[in-house]
């Protein structure tokens, strides 16, 4: 639970960062001339965030191939509590903690076997990497987004991974916009 927790806080620490960084100028006559307009705000917030998520997925990048169990490890043997909506001999799916559409569900193998990214997978990985994919597919049947979802891997630090487990995002619930990233 303490992972979750301090997974949460991180994401959530930019935000608190920048609002109060703007209260003391804020409250600060010296800085008026430095108030930012609300839409600066917010951009300033969206870096302020971006910045964490980067620093994130590189920290997590450094202990990749240490072995230890993932959080998703963790949720695979129920040390850690999810919402599961999907779960077969091979895969689980359940609910993001952090939630980016209305529908968001990640997709993880019950079994690592070295997959700790995409970039690792190997022939042997063709199975799972389908049921993967299959799995996405029943989930957005089931969630009733079939009209319209996607699917995201973060694959290594630049493409900011934060849990060095392959998984897949499922995302839906909203119209998506294109370029994504």
């Amino acid at each position: 639970m303490a992972a979750v927790t301090s997974l949460s806080l991180l994401r959530n620490s930019a935000a608190a960062t920048v609002r109060a960084f703007v209260a003391v100028k804020a409250s600060n006559p010296n800085f008026k001339a430095f108030l930012l307009p609300l839409q600066s705000q917010r951009s300033l917030c969206r870096v302020s965030a971006t910045s964490n998520e980067e620093a994130a997925a590189k920290v997590a990048a450094a202990n990749a191939d240490s072995g230890a169990p993932t959080i998703f490890d963790k949720i695979i043997a129920k040390e850690i509590p999810s919402s599961i909506v999907y779960e077969d001999d091979k895969v689980l799916a359940f609910r993001d903690i952090n939630p980016q559409a209305p529908v968001h569900v990640v997709i993880i193998p019950k079994n690592r076997d070295g997959l700790t990214e995409l970039a690792k997978a190997e022939s042997r990985h063709v199975e799972i990497l389908g049921q993967l994919l299959y799995a996405a597919k029943k989930v957005a049947e089931k969630e009733g987004i079939l009209d319209g979802f996607r699917v995201v891997i973060n694959n290594g630090p630049e493409g900011c991974q934060s849990v060095y487990h392959l998984h897949l995002h499922l995302l839906g619930g909203r119209q998506m916009k294109w370029p994504p990233g």
